[in-house]
């Protein structure tokens, strides 16, 4: 199915992440997820990227490997500074062409945040300079936007972002070439905004545990090395970068616009109709992700932009095997259940999206298979993520087999 890398990622030292997301845990689940190349995540933090120079051969061409995975060296700042009458929050992934520049661009970033305290350290540096001092320690770096629509912390969020590329980077835009999607939103909602069409869209798990990891990914044709990531995403080659494998936006956590304390929950339009705030308390609502995209965009839904690469959405197995068993996810009998699945089909990602219907049926367990192709035709409901909260989603009821339902919302 290509060889599949998940670039956004972190580690033990960021704040509210799993102490299991060290090297060796990583490698693990990249192997049962189906994953051949990982980002590293935090390599500003001087205690993981001395972690990662110990546990890492290097591979060549800016590539590391531990064990059969394949990492490259990546990092998530948060950027906080006060530009044109607002203070503005923007998440950006770093990726460094080897350990030597990311020594050089912590040296750097030292000068703005404390790198000892978080994984993503908060800096206080706008984006356009500080994209100018790295690129002047080497042009081969590359920024990309994180979860570029998210409120809170994103290029394009509604608290606290921009209204364009140029507003953000400056001088700087025309280095810029990728952004990452994020949960709340999928490929098919940024080509609605034409200023986005020249960017490479990507997309990664943003991982706190390591049983998070490739739940959103890249698919390449075949193996790659830094240099080549780079050259595709500059280039935007959909010969190469095959398709990104999203999360239904509707189960990311700002999906759509709400006000989490009173539990409401609205689409743009009754968002736009009650003027943005809660019906229940009349305070402001959190604007979601669709109600941003639809702000901001010059076409209508359904826009199909053929220059980009394709994207594939699934749902984690272990959502679905909860769903069908009609228990948590995070349950005794989900894991044995998802362990017999990968044992005899193998890893996640495979069975997500490439064994064959027939072999599902036959070697799943019932229900599960039925709610696997449900997926991946699309057939499901979904009550819309908001504020902080996970969409959440039906793959099957009841007595139902596969190919029964269409999308739609509660």
């Amino acid at each position: 199915m290509g060889y599949i890398a998940d670039l956004h990622i972190h580690s033990k030292y960021s704040r509210a992440t799993s102490k299991d997301m060290d090297v060796a845990s990583l490698v693990k689940w990249a192997k049962i997820k189906g994953i051949s190349m990982l980002g590293t995540g935090d390599f500003t933090h001087p205690e993981w990227l001395e972690e990662l120079s110990s546990n890492l051969e290097k591979a060549g061409n800016g590539v590391y490997n531990r064990d059969g995975i394949d990492f490259i060296l990546s990092a998530e700042v948060s950027n906080i500074y006060f530009k044109t009458g607002r203070t503005r929050k923007i998440h950006n992934i770093i990726l460094a062409p080897g350990l030597e520049v990311a020594e050089e661009i912590n040296s750097f970033l030292s000068d703005y945040g404390d790198l000892q305290s978080d994984g993503r350290p908060i800096l206080s540096i706008e984006c356009d300079r500080m994209a100018k001092g790295l690129f002047r320690i080497s042009p081969e770096i590359m920024i990309v936007p994180a979860h570029a629509w998210t409120p809170h912390f994103s290029i394009f969020g509604s608290r606290s972002g921009f209204d364009s590329p140029e507003e953000c980077f400056e001088s700087e835009t025309a280095k810029i070439f990728s952004m990452e999607t994020g949960l709340s939103s999928d490929p098919a909602m940024n080509w609605r905004w034409s200023k986005l069409d020249r960017f490479t869209l990507m997309s990664n798990s943003d991982a706190h545990s390591p049983s998070k990891i490739g739940r959103e990914a890249n698919v390449f044709k075949e193996k790659v090395d830094y240099r080549a990531i780079r050259e595709i995403l500059k280039t935007k080659d959909a010969s190469r970068l095959l398709y990104t494998i999203e999360f239904f936006p509707e189960e990311g956590k700002y999906h759509w616009d709400g006000h989490r304390a009173c539990d409401s929950s609205l689409p743009p339009e009754e968002a736009r109709r009650l003027n943005d705030k809660c019906p229940v308390c009349g305070k402001n609502l959190t604007i979601g992700v669709m109600h941003r995209v639809e702000d901001l965009a010059d076409r209508e839904s359904g826009y199909l932009l053929k220059s980009s690469p394709d994207f594939k959405k699934v749902v984690p197995l272990a959502e679905i095997i909860g769903d069908a068993l009609g228990v948590g996810p995070e349950t005794l009998t989900v894991e044995k259940e998802y362990f017999t699945i990968i044992k005899n089909l193998g890893s996640e990602l495979n069975v997500l999206i490439d064994v064959p219907e027939e072999e599902l049926l036959k070697r799943c367990p019932h229900k599960i298979a039925p709610g696997i192709l449900n997926v991946r035709k699309g057939n499901l409901e979904i009550s819309p993520g908001y504020d902080g909260e996970y969409g959440k989603i039906k793959v099957l009821k009841e007595g139902e087999n596969a190919g029964e339902k269409q999308l739609k919302f509660f």
